[in-house]
């Protein structure tokens, strides 16, 4: 699958196969003061055939197979773009993301920025998901095009359109532009589905049979 840049939103109607695609926009509900986004909500109303999905990444321990000092896996959730996660070791480069229990998963958001990162960008990402290490599958491969913002994997292309449901997800670099070594990445979003919307309506409103509607426009 390859990806290009594209610096509008993804579209409000989603295909029937969904497909990565790269934004500017935050797939969480982010509000930018400046250059630094802050998270206000953490459910997000990304386009996902109006149902809503929630980051559910603070739920699961995140590792990486290598760091340089002072850019490891602690930059990948800290809600700054200027900051980043930088491999320190042989390729592939890996984001490994475990769940204390099995977990549905849509899609995962990754922030890359070509401009400022270069040869340390990823050009071709794999996702996995699996019980653990040892069992896990490939679910979803990516090509890059000098991407600047972040990248929507949909994991459902290979279940069906249907979200996917694991023990650990691992995000997998396998090689960078320019054949560089090492890798940059900003941040990461592990998203689950939420209710739909009609759902959610339907749930927060009273339920009245006939007599107790009535009684309810003509109260005593």
């Amino acid at each position: 699958m390859n990806v290009s840049a594209n610096s509008t939103p993804p579209a409000s109607s989603t295909p029937s196969v969904p497909t990565a695609a790269v934004s500017g926009e935050d797939p969480i509900d982010l509000e930018t003061t400046g250059t630094f986004p802050i998270a206000i909500f953490c459910i997000s109303l990304f386009s996902c055939e109006s149902r809503q999905v929630r980051e559910v990444g603070e739920a699961a321990v995140w590792s990486v197979s290598s760091c340089k000092p002072g850019f490891g896996v602690d930059q990948l959730r800290d809600n700054c773009l200027d900051t980043y996660w930088q491999s320190d070791g042989p390729q592939p480069h890996l984001v490994n993301i475990q769940f204390h229990k099995k977990t549905l998963v849509e899609n995962v958001c990754i922030y890359a920025d070509y401009k400022s990162d270069e040869s340390y960008t990823p050009s071709r990402i794999s996702v996995r998901t699996g019980t653990h290490f040892n069992d896990l599958q490939e679910v979803e491969v990516v090509e890059l095009l000098e991407p600047s913002g972040w990248v929507n994997i949909s994991l459902g292309n290979s279940n069906g359109g249907r979200p996917v449901k694991a023990f650990m997800v691992q995000i997998a670099v396998l090689s960078n532009h320019q054949n560089g070594r090492d890798t940059h990445m900003r941040q990461v979003r592990v998203h689950a589905p939420g209710v739909s919307l009609a759902k959610a309506v339907h749930e927060t409103l009273p339920c009245f049979t006939t007599n107790d509607y009535v009684r309810q426009l003509y109260p005593r």
